[in-house]
């Protein structure tokens, strides 16, 4: 288990619930949507907003937030994230944001208090890097984009 310190932001709604896991096997905590006006936002066909959460939260160094869409949503209306995964690093303290998108065909109400994606703590691992003059040969060499097959 990873302890991650949560703080509710000044002018948000403190009834909607922290981030839960909704069974015991869930990789992904739900986050949900907080308006500070209480209202939430309609999303046409097409468009894209930052939803906010009235979060912030302390991730400990060597961990990160994944921000992933809810299967529910994009299966029933079409409704995913525009950057998914969505990344938080260990040192961001602001106001954590989702970028939901309609894909779907009709507009799509995002209630205050709705679940609207999930998140999923992670290991980090960071890469060193170094410029080198040749690579190692591999059997698929630069093949890339659908070489392996269809798509």
């Amino acid at each position: 288990m990873v302890e991650i310190a949560i703080r509710r932001l000044e002018g948000f709604d403190t009834e909607v619930p922290l981030p839960a896991y909704a069974t015991d096997g869930a990789a992904g905590a739900d986050l949900r949507a907080n308006f500070a006006d209480g209202t939430g936002l309609t999303l046409a066909p097409g468009a894209r907003a930052l939803v906010p959460t009235g979060l912030a939260m302390a991730i400990p160094e060597g961990h990160e937030v994944q921000i992933r869409p809810r299967s529910g949503l994009a299966l029933k209306h079409g409704v995913t994230l525009v950057n998914a995964p969505g990344t938080i690093d260990s040192d961001y303290r602001g106001p954590v944001g989702v970028i939901l998108v309609n894909l779907g065909q009709e507009a799509f109400h995002v209630a205050h208090g709705e679940r609207i994606a999930q998140m999923v703590v992670a290991p980090v691992t960071r890469g060193v890097f170094f410029e080198t003059a040749t690579l190692d040969e591999t059997a698929r060499g630069a093949r890339g984009f659908g070489s392996t097959g269809r798509g």
